[in-house]
């Protein structure tokens, strides 16, 4: 994925390549972006929440943006949260 001025806007991305990365990212789940910072906007780089609950940038290639209705975009939201309170 190549982003643009309208993908930094992107709030969930499904991961299509872990490469690299198989502790940390899993093919095919929806993960949360972050907004990127001003010097990030620029890269080719979404900053993620992985598996370890923390965010690190990834490549935008690594994965497929999603766009969500409102009902869905809350149900994503809780069960990110409901995750994050297991790993508590």
């Amino acid at each position: 994925m190549k982003l643009s001025e309208e993908n930094t806007k992107v709030r969930y991305a499904i991961c299509v390549n872990n490469e690299g990365y198989e502790m940390d990212l899993v093919p095919l789940k929806v993960y949360a972006v972050l907004p990127p910072s001003p010097n990030e906007s620029e890269l080719n780089f979404l900053r993620i929440i992985d598996e370890s609950g923390e965010d690190y940038l990834y490549s935008a290639d690594y994965f497929i943006p999603v766009e969500l209705s409102e009902t869905d975009e809350e149900d994503v939201k809780r069960l990110l949260a409901q995750r994050e309170a297991e790993r508590s």
